[in-house]
């Protein structure tokens, strides 16, 4: 490209004499193009935090599956010392499922109870980040003591130290009557998620001897190296135990959810992308009205000698101007809006007095955001891409110009 290509190009995209309707076509196709690229970028982030919160949270506090036995485990300490050889697992803990019910006065609440070893259970969980340590003390010292979801402990109208009344019924004979057994409310756990509402914590033994299999566990949780390799590591484990063990990962519990973030985040992309790529091709009706407001000017240049692919090329670098310019300033808005979008939902919730997401409902009640490089310079690469797609006809337009045609009405 010869150095006064790039002049005159450079020159007509910074120009002030050209006709305002020009300019004004000319700033819109520029304002929608970088307004595309932040929206996408800004929702790809959003995306990515979501996944990370899925990872980091939820499944930060359930571990990546459990390995059961229908009529519980009695030994589990050897089959703790066997499953613990696998080279894909870090971590694996005793654990006591049950399904139940809390009470106090006349609330009740159901919810899966779970019994816990506190020493082991730090191996697989990320559960003490939710708890402060005062209350992860008390929990440890008080054997007849519970931690609940901080949206459980609000339902039922509990504070630290409140006595509750659990209830659970018969697994083996739905004709007996239920277990009863009262505790006290040793701490609060807020992760900010769905599991603030549906998690009760229990001692290990206590939980035991309110199974349908008492002194024995329900399982072992496990945490394996890569959360993704964790269904092929329990199956594998599983095919070597004896009969009656089976498994269950996070895949069946929250599998669904994780692949609807991707999902969405698919869909979504395409959809912003399109809204890009649209964007992008204003800046052909923008290049267009140029060659038409320039007819004299391209008829000036080849008389002195220009070639059609000068005039192509300098059309192309008006064009690739303004894809540039767009994709920067959509750059810096996806930043600021990856940056601020928590905070300015937050914002909005406070003013208006509503609130967007409950963890009662969605996986987390609030909006998390993660920058990706690689998202950056994807979009960044691909909007340039079509933008300087986008300059190819008009370009050629202008470069078939005929000087004659163009002079004729000229005075």
């Amino acid at each position: 490209m010869k150095a006064f290509t790039r002049f005159i190009g450079l020159r007509y995209t910074g120009s002030k004499s050209s006709s305002q309707l020009v300019s004004f076509i000319s700033a819109i196709s520029i304002a929608g193009l970088g307004l595309g690229v932040g929206l996408l970028l800004t929702v790809l982030s959003v995306m990515n935090g979501f996944e990370r919160e899925l990872e980091q949270k939820i499944l930060g506090v359930l571990p990546h599956g459990a390995l059961y036995h229908r009529y519980g485990i009695e030994d589990w300490h050897s089959l703790q010392t066997d499953i613990n050889r696998h080279p894909n697992l870090i971590a694996s803990a005793p654990f006591v499922e049950l399904q139940g019910m809390l009470s106090k006065g006349k609330k009740v609440v159901p919810t899966a109870i779970f019994g816990i070893d506190v020493q082991q259970e730090s191996q697989v969980s990320d559960l003490s980040q939710y708890i402060s340590s005062t209350q992860q003390k008390q929990f440890a010292e008080n054997p007849e003591s519970i931690l609940l979801g901080r949206g459980i402990a609000n339902s039922l109208s509990l504070e630290v130290g409140d006595r509750i009344q659990l209830i659970i019924p018969s697994q083996s004979d739905h004709r007996a009557a239920p277990k009863f057994k009262a505790v006290t409310l040793a701490g609060l756990i807020q992760s900010n998620t769905e599991l603030d509402h549906s998690l009760a914590l229990l001692h290990l033994e206590a939980a035991s001897a309110l199974s349908a299999f008492p002194g024995r566990v329900s399982g072992l949780r496990v945490k394996s190296m890569d959360l993704f390799s964790a269904p092929e590591t329990l199956y594998q484990l599983s095919r070597e135990l004896p009969y009656g063990y089976y498994f269950s990962d996070w895949t069946r519990t929250h599998g669904n959810l994780y692949h609807a973030i991707q999902m969405s985040k698919n869909l979504v992309g395409l959809l912003l992308f399109l809204i890009v790529a649209i964007a992008a091709f204003n800046v052909v009706s923008t290049l267009v009205m140029v060659v038409v407001d320039k007819r004299a000017d391209i008829a000036i240049l080849k008389t002195l000698g220009a070639s059609r692919s000068d005039i192509l090329a300098v059309f192309m670098v008006q064009g690739s101007m303004i894809g540039v310019i767009g994709t920067v300033i959509g750059l810096v808005l996806g930043f600021l809006g990856s940056l601020s979008a928590q905070s300015l939902v937050q914002f909005l919730e406070s003013a208006l007095g509503i609130t967007f997401l409950d963890s009662a409902i969605y996986p987390i009640n609030y909006i998390p955001s993660e920058i990706w490089l690689s998202d950056f310079i994807t979009v960044g690469i691909a909007s340039l891409l079509l933008g300087l797609t986008a300059t190819i006809y008009p370009a050629w337009l202008a470069s078939r110009t005929e000087p004659s045609e163009a002079l004729r009405f000229e005075i």
